[in-house]
Parts: C-alpha cells; structure tokens; sequence
C-alpha cells in the first residue's frame, strides 16, 4: 500500500504525542501535521489535505463534530475519531468514521485499528484505480468514436480480410449484409449500415439513403434530377441522394473544398 499522509488533531499535547509514538514504527504512515483545535484542523485540512485523520471529539470551542458539519463529511479524509469517553461511539460511526479510539490508547487497539484501514485504504485505491481505468478506457473508446474507425474486418473463407476505411469508396445494403465497394472487388460485411454509419469517421463517409453510405473524397459530381438527385463517383457509379440528405451533403462538400 503506498503512503498515506496523517493529520494528528487534538487539543491535548500528551495525547498527541501518543498517536504519534504509536504511528513511529509504521513507515507507510507518514505525520504530515497537528493541530491543536477544531479552527486549526479546518485550516490544516484545506492546506495539507492529509490523507488520514485522527480527530479529538473534545475540543475547546469547536469540537471533532463541528470539525465534521462545518467542512462537510464530503469534504472530509477518512477519519478515526479519538476520545476519552466511549458514549459518542454512535455518533461517530453516524459520522462516517473509519474507526473510534477510547483514551488511553492501547497498543493491541491501535494495532488492530491500523489494520482495519490498511484493508479499507486498499480497497478504496483498488475501486479508484478501477474506476481510472474505466475513465480512460471510455474516453479511448470516444475518441476512437469521435475519429472513426480507420478499418474494416471482412470475415472470409481464409480467415479474415482487413480493408482499411480509406480505400472503400462506397457501401451499399445488400439484404442483411453491408456491399463495401473496394475499387473493382466488393465484399460482404454482416452488419447494418446504421451501425456502420456510427463506427465510420462522419467526416469522410456520409449516408445519402437509408440503403447507401459515400466516401466523400470519391464523389466528382453531384447531379439533380426529377425523381432524386444522385451523386457520381470516381468510377463512374452513381448512387441517389435522398432530398432530406442533400443539404447536409452540400455541407460536407463545401466544408471539405
């Protein structure tokens, strides 16, 4: 486990004193500051910002439970609440403490305690680095997304076929299969065009039909008609427009002229 950075808050010296000794033989345990009263401790806790606390309930003027409700207990570290009377255990726990410790400490007590964080301060870093992950991996996923993916994998009889995306000069619906159209070959995909119309750079392909998908770098020309406008490509297909989608082509073509 790595280090963790401990704030002592207590308004006795002794007692203070008393955590520390106790926290001397462990070197994962490191005592970043004290403070003296519950003013202190705020302060302490916005500049050090410890990783752990060890909070007196009893404190001149403004208590370890004033500590708590005048930062906020989701603003708190985790804490162990230290005392010399056990009827605020309650109170404590309520608190969201990580433990409670009755005055004198006990060797055996501390010990124990000091396990019980050891497991859950693993746990907490196990669940955060989990969640780091789950961070980047969906930003990797939207920035894939965002970009577009740049191939296709084309299951054949031989294994699989990779056609990178800038080759495909269009796709077309053939049933339940996509037709991607690669120069003089075509190749059947099983996937609809919606969803490849989602995986594909939006900025190179657009979708002119519900059973059509274009590279915009193939088309040469753009032609009106009476029964529907249609697009001609490098090779020479032509492929329709439908009239919802021709203002959007016209965009795309003038944005990437």
């Amino acid at each position: 486990m790595a280090n963790l950075r401990v704030l002592i808050a207590d308004d006795e010296p002794l007692a203070r004193r008393g955590v520390r000794q106790l926290l001397a033989p462990h070197a994962d345990l490191i005592v970043v500051g004290e403070a003296r009263n519950g003013a202190e401790t705020l302060g302490a806790l916005d500049a050090i910002k410890p990783d752990l606390l060890f909070l007196d309930v009893q404190m001149p003027e403004m208590d370890g439970f004033a500590v708590i409700r005048a930062r906020g207990v989701d603003r708190m570290p985790p804490l162990v609440f230290v005392t010399a009377h056990d009827q605020f255990a309650v109170q404590a726990f309520e608190a969201h403490a990580l433990d409670y410790l009755v005055k004198p400490l006990k060797v055996e007590r501390f010990e124990a305690c000091l396990k019980r964080l050891r497991q859950r301060f693993t746990l907490l870093r196990a669940a955060e680095l989990a969640a780091k992950l789950k961070g980047l991996l969906a930003a990797e996923r939207a920035e894939r997304q965002k970009r577009g993916m740049d191939r296709l994998i084309v299951p054949t009889s031989m294994g699989a076929l990779v056609i990178p995306s800038r080759e495909i000069d269009w796709i077309g619906a053939d049933d339940y299969y996509a037709c991607l159209h690669v120069g003089l070959k075509t190749y059947l995909l099983r996937e609809s065009l919606t969803s490849l119309a989602a995986r594909l750079d939006s900025s190179q392909f657009v979708r002119l039909h519900r059973g059509a998908i274009v590279r915009l770098d193939r088309i040469t020309e753009v032609r009106a008609s009476i029964g529907a406008d249609v697009v001609v490509l490098r090779d020479g297909t032509h492929v329709p427009v439908s009239r919802r989608k021709r203002a959007m082509l016209d965009e795309l073509l003038r944005r990437g002229s």
